[in-house]
C-alpha cells in the first residue's frame, strides 16, 4: 500500500538510509520579538521557554546531546541523531557565537543533521554564509515559523514580519547554499481563520519550502493567547474537524513535500486547551485511521 503522505521517517530512510531521533537543544539565545528590537511580548502563543519547552538545560551543547541520548536510550537504539536548536531564535546572535555553537554539534559523532529553528528576519548574508560553512560539514535544515499568511492573523499573533520577508529569506538561503532542507511551520486553528485561509497558507508554503510542520493551535498557561482565550473563549477545532482540515491540506501539497509533523503536543503542565491534544498517541491513531479510511493521497489535488 502506498503511504498516505510523505512522512519525515520516509524521507530520512530515502535520503540517509535510517530513521533518526531529534534531540531538542537550547543554545541560550533570545528573540527580536522579545528583547525590544521588534517587540517585548513575543508571539501571542509563545511560552516563556520560547517554544523550546522540551529543549535541554545543560550548560553546553555537548552535555545536552549526551543527556538527550541517555534519556531516549530505552526507546531508540540507533546511532544517528538530529541536533535540533529549538528554543527561541537560533540565528539571533553574533556570528562567532553561532559558529561555536553549531560546530560543537556538527563535530559530535552522534549528530547526522543540524536543524535550526529561526526567524526569516534573522538570516542576513553573514548568517547565511556561516550556515553554508556548517552545511559543508553536516547537512543543515532551517525551520521557519511562518504560521500563517493571513494578514489579520499575522498581526494578531504578533509575528513581526511580512510574508515577503519569508520569501526573501528562502531565496537568500538558496543563493548561499546555506542548507539542504527548509521547513515551514503552520498553525491550524487560529481565531477567525477559515479552511480557505489555511489552504492559502499551505499553498504559499508549497511554493517555497521543502517540508511542512503542521501544528494545532495550543493554548498554554502564561501566554497572552491564554488571556485572550479566557476573555473570548474562541472556537478551537475538535479532533474530527482538525483531521478534516489536515486532509484538505495534505491533498494539496506537492507529492514530494516532506510532512514533518501532523500535530504537536504542548507541555501537559501548561496546556489549557484543547485537552484532546494532550495524548499524542490518541491523536495520531485516529488521524492515521481516517487517512486510511478516506484513501488519502498527498498531492491528489495539487496544482502548481
Amino acid at each position: 500500500m502506498l503511504p498516505h503522505y510523505y512522512s519525515l521517517n520516509e524521507y530520512l530512510l530515502n535520503t540517509f538510509g535510517s530513521k533518526m531521533y531529534k534531540l531538542a537543544l537550547n543554545a541560550r539565545m533570545t528573540c527580536p520579538n522579545r528583547d525590544g528590537l521588534i517587540d517585548t511580548r513575543g508571539c501571542i502563543f509563545c511560552s516563556a521557554g520560547g517554544s523550546g519547552d522540551f529543549a535541554g538545560n545543560a550548560p553546553t551543547v555537548t552535555e545536552q546531546i549526551e543527556a538527550g541520548i541517555s534519556q531516549v536510550s530505552g526507546k531508540y537504539h540507533g546511532d544517528d541523531y538530529i541536533a535540533y536548536f529549538q528554543a527561541y531564535t537560533n540565528t539571533y546572535a553574533p556570528v562567532e557565537y553561532l559558529r561555536n555553537v553549531y560546530m560543537e554539534a556538527a563535530l559530535n559523532s552522534h549528530i547526522r543533521i543540524i536543524s535550526i529553528a529561526t526567524r526569516p528576519d534573522c538570516l542576513d548574508d553573514g548568517i547565511c554564509r556561516l550556515l553554508a560553512d556548517i552545511n559543508s560539514i553536516k547537512p543543515v535544515w532551517i525551520e521557519l515559523g511562518l504560521q500563517t499568511t493571513n494578514c489579520n492573523s499575522v498581526r494578531y499573533i504578533r509575528r513581526g514580519y511580512k510574508n515577503e520577508c519569508f520569501a526573501d529569506a528562502i531565496m537568500r538561503l538558496r543563493h548561499f547554499h546555506s542548507c539542504e532542507h527548509i521547513i515551514a511551520h503552520m498553525i491550524i486553528g487560529l481565531p477567525g481563520e477559515t479552511t480557505a485561509d489555511m489552504l492559502a497558507t499551505a499553498s504559499y508554503i508549497s511554493r517555497y519550502a521543502d517540508g511542512i510542520k503542521l501544528q494545532l493551535l495550543h493554548i498554554l498557561k502564561g501566554t497572552d493567547l491564554a488571556d485572550d482565550y479566557a476573555a473570548q473563549h474562541f472556537h478551537l477545532p475538535e479532533l474530527d474537524e482538525y483531521i478534516d482540515i489536515l486532509e484538505e491540506i495534505i491533498k494539496r501539497l506537492p507529492p514530494d513535500m516532506v510532512v514533518h509533523r501532523l500535530t504537536g503536543d504542548g507541555p501537559k503542565k501548561l496546556l489549557i486547551a484543547p485537552m484532546w491534544s494532550a495524548d499524542k498517541k490518541h491523536v495520531l491513531n485516529p488521524i492515521n485511521q481516517r487517512f486510511m479510511n478516506d484513501c488519502l493521497i498527498q498531492g491528489s489535488l495539487y496544482r502548481k
